[in-house]
């Protein structure tokens, strides 16, 4: 990944994505759309490419590194339009 870190430092612009960080870890997966959709542009930018294709399991890691529950957070990537993922769900792109 470009950067595994999606910290709050990364996010300073940004106080309300800030603040759902914890030592560069995400405290809890936002239940409100907007809260969410501004974490996962957060993520998007922080953590992927423009350009560049990731395997799945790259983008598992590079989740991971944020929050346990990786898989959440690359459904809504995926359903958010953050990233693009290839019909057989072997490659994924930053949709920029």
């Amino acid at each position: 990944m470009e950067n595994n870190t999606a910290a709050p430092g990364a996010a300073a612009n940004s106080p309300a994505v800030a603040a759902l960080f914890s030592r560069g870890r995400l405290t809890a997966i936002p239940r409100k759309t907007a809260r969410r959709e501004q974490l996962l542009a957060h993520l998007a930018v922080t953590l992927f490419a423009p350009g560049r294709d990731y395997t799945e399991r790259e983008v598992n890691e590079a989740l991971l590194a944020v929050h346990d529950d990786f898989p959440a957070l690359r459904r809504f990537l995926v359903t958010g339009g953050h990233l693009t993922r290839t019909r057989d769900g072997a490659t994924y792109r930053h949709a920029m």
